[in-house]
């Protein structure tokens, strides 16, 4: 079988991927590559994981060394929604695993943008991410021998706090606010959520289908394709709130701000540092508005083999642990 390597894998969708991966392929033909090889979980390297060290800040000489014997990539996103510092590492990763002779990446984008087919969004966090597809697309059109599958990860069901200004719903009494003071009304459209260890099961089986067909000599629907992984129902930001309240035992409603208003609330600003990184991630709020969020596919379901956990089970599981 193809040489299989996950890089960063660390975070909760790199983890979650190679924990279902190495399930599904032989361990010892898995790498994965983090800044922190040390912390991958000695049953997996006793199983015949292997494991080198590499970051995004790693210069691409060094990525590409990293990136040396494998044959398939999954390429996970830097964890940032600004652009410019996204497209800036990003790239030359990819540049630096297509000098390495990895002949099909696995990306890891957003399900921003509306359908699996569009090239464009409202959001700053999307950028990146249609940048890097963009020139998964080139390289694959300048170069037969080189092939792609972008992944439009769904909006994880465990991250509201960010869509919800920092709401948490760990109980009554901590400190819950009777308000949500967010750029947003909280009507439709809404948000199709995942649960993020769904989409790491569901990544892991497209990689894993994609190596066995490659091991028989056989075609593979996705290649060079975009796959957009959804929940089944969209939620509006109401419904959405309405449930983590539930969670909380109080009550909690959304209260529409303007975006001068939600830069400068505390929560916002211990979380971005600076007016300019939250105003930019207040423009997902425009991407939701405009229904961008609010597209659902049953590729989960197919890949899966089951239906996807809806955000109300999958949100009560995630705060209650």
């Amino acid at each position: 079988m193809k040489t299989i390597g996950i890089f960063p894998a660390s975070g909760g969708l790199g983890g979650s991927t190679y924990r279902h991966l190495l399930g599904m392929v032989p361990n010892d033909k898995v790498i994965l590559i983090s800044r922190y090889p040390e912390k991958v979980p000695q049953q997996y390297i006793d199983a015949g994981v292997r494991t080198r060290q590499a970051s995004y800040e790693t210069p691409p000489s060094e990525l590409e060394a990293a990136f040396a014997g494998i044959d398939i990539l999954f390429l996970i996103s830097y964890p940032s929604h600004v652009r410019d510092y996204r497209i800036k590492v990003q790239l030359p990763a990819v540049d630096a695993a297509r000098r390495a002779g990895v002949k099909h990446i696995f990306y890891s984008s957003l399900a921003f943008a509306g359908p699996a087919s569009s090239t464009s969004s409202l959001a700053e966090v999307m950028q990146a991410h249609l940048a890097t597809e963009a020139h998964l697309r080139e390289l694959a059109a300048a170069n037969s021998a080189f092939t792609y599958t972008s992944i439009r990860e769904g909006l994880y069901a465990e991250s509201t706090p960010i869509y919800t200004a920092f709401f948490k719903p760990t109980g009554a009494g901590a400190g819950v606010p009777s308000e949500i003071l967010i750029p947003h009304d909280g009507t439709g459209p809404g948000v199709a959520w995942v649960a993020r260890d769904e989409l790491g099961e569901a990544t892991a089986r497209l990689i894993a289908a994609y190596a066995a067909a490659e091991e028989k000599g056989e075609s593979w629907e996705y290649v060079n394709q975009t796959v957009l992984l959804t929940g089944t129902k969209v939620w509006s930001l109401e419904e959405t709130v309405r449930v983590l309240a539930e969670i909380a035992w109080t009550r909690v409603r959304i209260r529409q701000v303007s975006v001068d208003e939600y830069v400068k609330l505390e929560q916002v600003q211990a979380v971005f540092q600076s007016e300019e990184k939250a105003r930019t991630w207040a423009t997902a709020w425009d991407a939701i508005r405009a229904g961008e969020t609010a597209v659902v596919t049953g590729e989960m379901e197919k890949i899966l083999g089951r239906k996807p956990l809806e955000f109300d089970v999958a949100a009560r599981k995630y705060w209650s642990q």
